[in-house]
């Protein structure tokens, strides 16, 4: 099908597949690579080449910029090694279920795939870590036979001088800082959990294009207010805190250029060309194992292995011999930047070793200067997700380009914009012209007030539906070739002022609402703002208004900065510095760039400018490769909202480009405003609220233990024990010769309970004949205050107004006591019963509410009688009434101290079903009221269990908890008493409820199993 047959079936719908699972259908092609309208089941092989959206009108101009030949037919080619590590990661996914990788991979692995997560990771930020995580832990082995990573070694040798490189590519705008904050936590908590494995580190260096991507990477830092391991919930509750092991350094590819050394800082290059008049700079400068030392000091002095993750990664390559001549001035620079980039890490390796490279890029793509052929795929891409499938799935906006117009000529003008308007504006970045003097082209004109009209109707839209939701305007961007070019339209748009003769005359910008003029005076705010290396080297664009208006987000933007460079003055930060965070912050609400509706730029957008409220981009410059092209359209690719429709996909959104002969999917469909975003709600620990704290323990697994024989205590041969008068008197009383007599007391004995004189002396017991050294079996305990009950009651004698309460108080006597205990017990063996132990997660044992903090869409409710501020409810979009039934039980009834939902609390109960260990995650923990007389707190797991789940795995999941967990957990001692409920219906919930909460204070067996319980006899706390 040709153009003009494709121009006859626009798509309408373009997103076809659910964001969230692998694409099961995509359009297909034709063999041009352009999209025929017509839908293959199945998902699209992977394959090099990039469809461009044919124009309506006319023939294209053979050898000028409107037929942007990018050797299309000689790209249309399968990628057979990611295609096949493609299936294989498909089948360890469904059929293998994740099988082969460490435990805390697959926690991660199935935390990251949940469906009943609030904030879903998409489908393909999850294929990219899987496919890492796959080739490192699970191919080669076990049904996985195919070792993948000997291909690659090949591919690396011959490429990468052996570099353990492999690359994911992404579509612009699919999320690769969530892979990256992915792959930095698989690697972090696997190695917290075990630090002899060779395959991981915690140690990794981010390398970057440019301070652009260097600043918006900080949220990968653990540290960071808006870090994207919380943003995102990437890490399984219970896990954050391995996460602060991780030390991540993060610098541009610029780092690894050698610099004046500091002791020559100060000296001219004059200076330096008389003292070297042969190499003046070569031995002022950095080594490159000083270069290393530099860009690594924040590692401090540990040589261990690192992972590097390049991001815009093709950037970074080993380029091929070419001679000078045969590269253009760009070409040449660009092949110089690589090689720096390339070489740096090469270095790292030699120095402290690299135990992976994660490259990340839309188009990791060798360059036009490599010396390789322009375009050629790297070699060690491993996954792909291509702007297609991208667009397919609802991920990005579809760049929607002109496809027809009706002016003279046989081109697209505002398509191929560059032909008409590129002998009209100035050819250097040097040549000094105002609009007065040189006006913009017609064509570039009427290209401006087209994509303004359009731009007007999305923003009537955000004034009607986002603005008051507190949501930022959408942007304009315009790419331009020099700083002359980007100058005059920065003036045309934004106005400027303009001297006649003697006088100063503002000119208004000829879009009303991109103007930074009103009434001849300035705006404090501006709309427009100009963004170029000379700019940011002058700052010139910031007023004082504006800095005075602002004030309140630059103290913003200076608070972040003293955190993230402590020692720093942050009073010195410059212009530039700001005027860059403005850029960075477009978009982004509270920031300095939140109000900018328009951005004229030379190159600072080609990469690593993220705004998600880009609605138009004009390109007024030359677009000679596919790479440029995807660079630039994907500044608009971001999408503003991500609420799913009844559906389960995304509605489509559109991003109108002109001048970027660049798209995919055509369509005649008009633009569809996007939804406004559902409001998120933060859940979190409350301050005042820490009496209603639940603290739990994090169990990793259970052991079955035999242990020490049972203690027999006869009485008949134990004489009495009396307690009377002695010569520790209770009182004394003191005097002078003359004066006031005091009197002083024992401290009032009557107030200690029994209870508390049974755990004092069976304490002693325990301290004193039953621990040695770090042998503490604490299950012995609950038989000593069994004895020293029954001792108290047979042995004891009590005159002279003293009770036992006197053994608490002193202690030779609470000793002499023991001693005559300790006498009359005897070791029976032969007759013990296995019991059931808890073993605890290592470094972090003990789990709280107290540290619950995420954001939510879900239905939630208010609580009153939890620690938690709100109780967020699964289920559709009312959220699930069951469990609102059993929040308001547990706040009505009086004998529940405090309850929380488990979500996002860490709470789980390891459990095996059908041969394979699971985590099962209840619904609820309830704090009961303390029965009187008692110095311990007994809990509740009630779990809420509709009909529609699977019998057979619930009733597993419960026989667990109630049998296994509740057992050990209560054996352990610490952790007070703990029982377990199911409600399987609501009618008898209250019911059901307080007959739970009446059993566990009772000790019935709702608290375990009696045969694998410390203490089968008598029922007892902790």
């Amino acid at each position: 099908m040709g153009g003009e047959a494709l121009a006859e079936h626009a798509i309408d719908e373009p997103v076809i597949n659910s964001p969230y699972e692998v694409p099961a259908r995509h359009f297909a092609l034709n063999a041009d690579g352009h999209p025929t309208g017509a839908l293959n089941h199945g998902r699209r092989p992977s394959a090099s080449f990039v469809a461009i959206a044919p124009e309506r009108k006319g023939r294209r101009t053979k050898g000028s910029q409107t037929s942007l030949d990018f050797g299309l037919t000689e790209r249309i080619q399968e990628n057979r090694l990611i295609n096949d590590i493609r299936k294989d990661v498909s089948y360890w996914r469904t059929t293998g279920r994740y099988e082969g990788v460490t435990p805390i991979t697959r926690k991660l692995l199935e935390h990251w795939a949940d469906v009943e997560r609030d904030n879903r990771v998409l489908f393909c930020q999850r294929e990219a870590a899987e496919t890492a995580i796959f080739l490192t832990e699970v191919a080669g082995r076990r049904n996985y036979r195919h070792d993948w990573q000997a291909r690659i070694e090949e591919t690396n040798a011959e490429f990468n001088r052996g570099l353990p490189r492999i690359a994911m590519k992404m579509a612009t705008g699919a999320g690769k800082t969530v892979v990256m904050a992915m792959l930095i936590a698989w690697q972090t908590l696997n190695k917290v959990q075990a630090p002899r494995d060779a395959r991981f580190t915690n140690r990794f260096l981010i390398v970057t294009p440019g301070v652009t991507i260097r600043d918006r990477l900080k949220v990968l830092q653990p540290s960071d207010p808006d870090n994207y391991y919380r943003l995102r919930d990437l890490i399984p509750a219970g896990h954050e805190s391995a996460l602060d092991k991780a030390q991540i350094v993060i610098t541009n590819w610029h780092a690894f250029q050698p610099k004046i050394k500091g002791e020559f800082a100060a000296v001219s290059k004059n200076t330096r060309k008389v003292l070297r008049p042969g190499d003046p700079e070569a031995v002022f400068k950095e080594t490159q194992s000083e270069v290393v030392a530099r860009v690594l000091r924040d590692f401090g002095s540990s040589k261990s292995e690192i992972v590097v993750i390049n991001d815009e990664a093709h950037h970074c390559y080993q380029d091929k011999p070419v001679t000078s001549a045969e590269l253009t001035a760009d070409e040449a620079a660009e092949d110089a930047d690589a090689r720096v980039w390339f070489e740096g890490i090469d270095f790292v390796r030699k120095k402290i070793g690299v135990k992976k490279v994660f490259d990340l890029s839309a188009t990791p793509y060798f360059l036009s200067g490599s010396g390789h052929s322009q375009g050629t795929l790297f070699g060690w891409t491993v996954s792909d997700f291509s702007l297609m499938d991208a667009i397919e799935s609802g991920i990005v906006k579809v760049p929607r380009t002109p496809v027809d117009d009706n002016a003279a000529g046989s081109q697209v003008s505002y398509l191929h914009l560059w032909e008409h308007v590129k002998d009209g504006l100035p050819k250097r970045a040097s040549t000094k012209v105002t609009l007065d003097e040189k006006p913009l082209p017609e064509v570039l004109e009427g290209a401006l007030h087209s994509l303004y009209r359009s731009y007007e109707r999305s923003y009537g839209h955000w004034q009607r539906e986002l603005e008051p939701l507190g949501e930022t305007p959408p942007v304009l961007i315009v790419v331009c070739p020099n700083t002359a070019v980007s100058k005059l339209v920065y003036d045309w748009i934004g106005g400027w002022e303009a001297t006649r003769g003697e006088q100063v005359a503002v000119q208004e910008g000829r879009l009303e609402l991109f103007r930074n003029y009103a009434d001849d005076r300035l705006l404090a705010r501006p709309r427009t703002i100009l963004v170029d290396s000379k700019q940011l080297e002058s700052g010139e664009a910031l007023s004082a208004d504006f800095k005075k208006v602002a004030a309140a987000e630059i103290s913003g933007f200076k608070a972040q900065y003293r955190l993230d460079n402590p020692g720093a003055d942050a009073e010195k930060i410059t212009d530039e510095e700001i005027l860059r965070e403005v850029m960075n912050t477009v978009g982004k609400r509270g920031k300095l760039g939140a109000d900018i509706r328009c951005v004229v730029s030379v190159a600072m957008l080609t990469e690593g400018w993220d705004a998600n409220t880009v609605t138009h981009i004009l390109g007024v410059r030359a677009f000679g490769s596919q790479l440029l092209c995807e660079q630039v359209v994907g500044r608009g690719l971001r999408r503003r909202s991500y609420v799913a429709n009844d559906d389960g996909l995304f509605e489509a959104e559109y991003a109108n480009v002109y001048g970027i002969p660049f798209s995919f999917i055509p369509s005649d469909r008009p633009s569809v405003d996007p939804k406004p975003p559902q409001p998120t709600l933060h859940v979190q620990a409350l301050p005042g609220r820490e009496s209603l704290e639940i603290q739990f323990p994090r169990v990793e697994g259970y052991r079955m233990e035999l242990p020490d024989a049972d203690l027999q205590f006869d009485t008949a041969d134990v004489p009495e024990f009396p307690i009377g008068a002695s010569e520790v008197p209770t009182w004394t009383e003191s005097q002078g010769v003359v004066g006031i007599v005091e009197k002083d007391e024992m401290r009032d004995l009557s107030q200690i309970r029994r209870q508390q004189v049974v755990y004092k002396v069976a304490e002693h017991l325990m301290e004193r004949y039953y621990q040695t050294g770090g042998d503490l079996r604490p299950w012995l305990f609950p038989q000593l205050r069994r004895i020293v009950a029954r001792w108290l009651d047979e042995c004891v004698v009590e005159s002279d107004g003293r009770t036992a309460a006197a053994l608490v108080e002193l202690t030779e006597l609470r000793a002499r006591a023991c001693e005559q205990i300790v006498n009359a017990i005897q070791t029976y063996g032969g007759q013990q019963r296995a019991r059931t132990r808890a073993i605890l997660r290592a470094d972090d044992p003990v789990g709280t509410t107290a540290g619950v903090s995420f954001l939510t869409r879900k239905a939630a409710i208010e609580t009153t009688k939890s620690q938690v501020s709100h109780c967020v409810l699964d289920g559709p979009a009312g959220g699930n009434t069951w469990e609102q039934i059993l929040a308001d039980l547990c706040e009505l009834n009086s004998r529940v101290e405090s309850f929380v939902k488990n979500d996002h609390l860490g709470f789980e109960i390891p459990y095996v079903h059908n041969g394979r260990s699971h985590l099962y995650i209840p619904d609820f923990l309830l704090r009961l009221r303390r029965a009187e007389g008692e110095d311990f707190d007994r809990f509740l797991i009630v779990e809420v269990s509709g009909g529609q789940k699977d019998r057979a795995q619930t009733e597993a999941k419960a026989s667990t908890a109630r049998n296994t967990w509740c057992p050990a957990v209560n054996n352990h001692g610490a952790f007070g008493v703990w029982g377990y409920v199911e409600v399987t219906e609501m009618v008898s919930a209250p019911e059901k409820l307080n007959q739970a909460i009446s059993s566990v204070y009772a000790d019935d067996p709702i608290i375990g199993d009696p045969d694998v319980l410390d203490y089968p006899e008598e029922r007892r706390g902790a």
